[in-house]
């Protein structure tokens, strides 16, 4: 009998290539949305597959769900900074209320789960490359709080029902991830540099570029978290998933404007506050735990991504 997965945020730019990786490994897959940051575009192609249901709700509402579930993928939240100001407390209840119902869901149906927590929990590290064990620099009030708080809660949230319910708990740490399917009006380094870039816009640069940011592609990174749900007796594990292949965001912008042959100048602006001098994912465990690595260049990423956004017009 088929396994059945859960994805709330199934929708949006990592859940719905989660979806659409399980279905093509013959999971059933029910798909929860409230297509607030998601969108209808990034599973369209999915809807009327037998193995595919979607449910439109807000997953700070209970979810009730009949029959079997085997995998909670709790991968919904407004993940784009653009965001972290107008929508903050729709972000914090999101990650804390939407997470207690997810792991309400998986604790009655005995099922597995996965928290895509995020390379945040670390904030503006003063270890690098970043650990497991790594505590964190962040700040509660700061411009940042209402994402980075609200994914170090869900972890704490998470480990609580592991060790209060015995729900088989994974944590995944996601550094940057970029690709098709991303939002156009994300505010993030790829979709920022590439959306200037192809409309012939100055590409802003902010700081003098120095920061750095390692780059996730999103194959990559849907393997590795498969790999982290899937394989037995790793319940109670935190793990990064993200690429250590490091680069200026300087060294991005010039990237990016070579590959869309693009004349747009590149410009400089204030470094907004609380933004991470440096990001960078040790994944030694990753690779001992699950043998993975990303295998995809940035640069081939880079084009694939470069290609979605020019479809788009």
């Amino acid at each position: 009998m088929a396994k059945t997965a859960l994805v709330t945020g199934g929708a949006g730019f990592l859940g719905s290539w989660m979806c659409e990786r399980l279905i093509s490994e013959g999971f059933g897959v029910i798909c929860l949305d409230n297509v607030g940051s998601g969108s209808w575009r990034n599973v369209d192609h999915l809807i009327g597959k037998k193995n595919f249901k979607f449910i439109k709700q807000d997953v700070t509402k209970p979810i009730k769900i009949g029959g079997n579930v085997d995998y909670v993928f709790s991968m919904a939240s407004r993940a784009s900074p653009v965001d972290f100001d107008e929508h903050a407390v729709d972000i914090l209840m999101t990650n804390s209320l939407g997470t207690k119902n997810a792991l309400d869901l998986a604790r009655k149906k005995k099922a597995r789960f996965l928290l895509a927590s995020s390379s945040e929990v670390y904030g503006d590290p003063l270890e690098h490359p970043q650990k497991e064990t790594y505590r964190g620099n962040v700040s509660t009030t700061g411009p940042r709080s209402p994402y980075d708080e609200s994914k170090r809660f869900a972890e704490a949230l998470a480990f609580a029902y592991l060790r209060n319910y015995k729900v088989d708990v994974r944590v995944a740490r996601i550094f940057n991830t970029y690709g098709p399917r991303m939002r156009k009006d994300d505010g993030r380094i790829v979709p920022n540099f590439i959306m200037q870039a192809l409309k012939g816009r100055p590409i802003t640069v902010y700081g003098n570029g120095s920061q750095t940011r390692s780059f996730c592609f999103v194959d990559d990174l849907v393997e590795g978290l498969v790999r982290l749900m899937l394989k037995d007796g790793l319940s109670g594990q935190v793990t990064n998933i993200g690429n250590p292949r490091e680069f200026t965001v300087l060294e991005v912008a010039k990237l990016v404007k070579k590959l869309t042959d693009s004349r747009s100048k590149i410009i400089f602006k204030p470094l907004p506050k609380d933004d991470p001098a440096r990001r960078k994912p040790d994944i030694a465990k990753a690779k001992k735990l699950l043998g993975w690595e990303p295998k995809v260049p940035f640069e081939k990423g880079l084009l694939e991504t470069v290609d979605y956004f020019r479809g788009l017009g």
